[in-house]
C-alpha cells in the first residue's frame, strides 16, 4: 500500500474525527451563554436547571475532544515533517496563537466557570462562560486562519525553499478565511440545536416528568437550527466566490484552469492537477443535506402547539435528524480538503513533498492505531452523552448547591469563601 495514501488516511481520519467534537463544543457552548444569560436576567429556575443539564453535557464532550485533539497534533511531526519544514514559520504561527488561546485562556476560564458555582457573584460566573464562548469562537478562527493559508498562500517569501513569513496582516485578511470561518461557526450552531432539540425530543417521547422543562429547550434548539440552517447555505454558497478567485482548478472557469494546469505543469512537472472526483460529490451531498436541514422552519409550529409535541411524529423525525449536520461537516471537510489536492500548501507544496520518508508499514501501524484510540474516544464521548440524556435533568453533580446549613449563598465573592 502507497506511504503517502495511508499519511492522508490518517490524517483524514484523526481530523474528522476530532471535528465531530469541535462541532458540538462551539454548539453547546453558544446555547449555554444563552441559557446563563437567560437565567441571570429572568432569575427562572428552569434556566438554571437548563444551564446545569447541557452544561454537563457540554464538559463530557470538551473533556474527551481535547484528548482527540492532542491526538491529531501528532500528525505534523509524525507524518508531514515535509509540511512542518517547508511551512512551519509561516503555518505555526496561527497554530501557536490557538493553543495559547485554547488550551490557557479557554481552559481557565472552564475551569473557574466549573469550580465557581455558588462560590462567584452571578454576574463573574456569568462572565467565565462568555469568557470560554469567546475564546472557544477565536480557537476555531486561528486554526481557519491556518487552513486558509494552506488553501491560498499570501504574506510569505520564500528562502532556501523554506517560507517565512512577511506580512501577519495577509493572514487575517486571506479572501478564503472570512466566508469559511462563518460557515463553521454557523455549522456548530447548527448542531448544537438539532442536538438540543433531538435529545428534548427524545425526552419528551419518553414522556419525562420534566415536560415543561424540555419543551422549552425543545423549542431554543429548534429556533436555533432554523437559523443557523439559513446562515450555513448563505455562508457556504459565498465562499464559491471567494475561493474561485484564488484556486481555479476547484471552483475557476476552463480557462482559468487551462492556464493554471499549464503554469504547474513547467514549474513540478508532469501530473494531475485536478481535484478528485470525489471532492466534488462530497460537495454536492452536503448541499443536499444542507437544504435538507434548511426544512427545519417548518417545524416551527412545535413552538407554539403542545398537541403538535404530543403527535410525536414531528419529534421523531428531529431525533432522525440529530447525525445530519455531522454527516454535512464532515462532507464539507473533505470537498474542501480534497479540492485542494495534489497540493499541501495550494500552488507550492505537493503533497508528496509534505510527507515524512518513512515505510508504508510504519504508517500502517500508526494508522491503525491512532483509528482505534480516536474511535474508542468517540464512542466513549457519544455513550456518556446518550446515558447522560437519558437520565435527564435530574441528579446533576454540575452546580450543585452546598448543603443546607453551611453558611454559604451563591452570591458570597471568592474572597468570603475562601476565608
Amino acid at each position: 500500500m502507497d506511504a503517502l495514501l495511508i499519511a492522508r488516511l490518517q490524517f483524514a481520519t484523526t481530523t474528522s474525527i476530532h471535528f465531530l467534537f469541535v462541532l458540538v463544543t462551539l454548539g453547546l457552548v453558544t446555547l449555554l451563554v444563552y441559557l446563563q444569560t437567560a437565567w441571570a436576567i429572568t432569575r427562572k429556575p428552569e434556566y438554571e436547571r437548563l444551564t446545569r443539564f447541557w452544561g454537563t453535557l457540554y464538559l463530557i464532550n470538551y473533556a474527551l475532544g481535547i484528548a482527540t485533539g492532542i491526538v491529531m497534533e501528532f500528525q505534523f511531526g509524525l507524518n508531514w515533517s515535509g509540511l512542518s519544514r517547508y511551512v512551519g514559520n509561516v503555518f505555526g504561527a496561527p497554530l501557536a496563537m490557538e493553543t495559547l488561546v485554547a488550551f490557557f485562556l479557554e481552559s481557565t476560564f472552564l475551569g473557574m466557570w466549573i469550580f465557581g458555582w455558588h462560590r462567584l457573584r452571578r454576574g463573574v460566573h456569568l462572565a467565565l462562560i462568555w469568557g470560554v464562548a469567546i475564546t472557544a469562537y477565536a480557537s476555531a478562527f486561528w486554526v481557519l486562519v491556518a487552513n486558509s493559508w494552506l488553501q491560498n498562500p499570501v504574506g510569505y517569501r520564500m528562502e532556501n525553499g523554506v517560507a517565512h513569513l512577511t506580512d501577519f496582516t495577509a493572514l487575517l485578511t486571506n479572501p478564503t478565511l472570512g466566508m469559511a470561518f462563518g460557515h463553521v461557526v454557523s455549522a456548530a450552531v447548527l448542531t448544537g440545536g438539532l442536538l438540543m432539540a433531538g435529545i428534548s425530543a427524545y425526552q419528551l417521547i419518553r414522556r419525562t416528568t420534566d415536560y415543561a422543562l424540555f419543551r422549552r429547550s425543545l423549542r431554543i434548539g429548534l429556533i436555533t437550527s432554523a437559523l443557523a440552517s439559513s446562515m450555513v447555505m448563505g455562508f457556504g454558497f459565498a465562499q464559491f466566490g471567494a475561493i474561485g478567485g484564488v484556486q481555479p482548478t476547484k471552483f475557476g472557469g476552463d480557462a482559468e484552469r487551462s492556464a493554471i494546469v499549464t503554469e504547474w505543469t513547467a514549474r513540478f512537472g508532469p501530473g494531475d492537477y485536478t481535484p478528485p472526483v470525489w471532492s466534488t460529490a462530497a460537495l454536492g451531498f452536503m448541499i443536499l443535506i444542507g437544504f435538507a436541514l434548511a426544512w427545519s422552519w417548518l417545524l416551527l409550529p412545535l413552538l407554539f402547539r403542545d398537541w403538535i409535541i404530543r403527535l410525536r411524529f414531528p419529534l421523531f423525525l428531529m431525533l432522525i435528524a440529530v447525525p445530519l449536520p455531522f454527516v454535512a461537516a464532515i462532507l464539507g471537510w473533505l470537498a474542501r480538503e480534497g479540492g485542494r489536492q495534489p497540493w499541501a500548501v495550494y500552488g507550492l507544496l505537493p503533497v508528496s513533498d509534505a510527507v515524512t520518508p518513512i515505510s508504508a508499514g510504519v504508517l500502517l501501524t500508526s494508522l491503525i492505531g491512532f483509528a482505534v484510540l480516536l474511535i474508542a474516544l468517540a464512542v466513549t464521548n457519544w455513550t456518556l452523552l446518550a446515558r447522560r440524556a437519558h437520565r435527564g435533568a435530574h441528579d446533576l453533580a454540575l452546580g450543585r448547591s452546598p448543603q443546607p446549613g453551611n453558611g454559604l449563598d451563591d452570591h458570597q465573592p471568592m474572597h468570603v469563601l475562601a476565608g
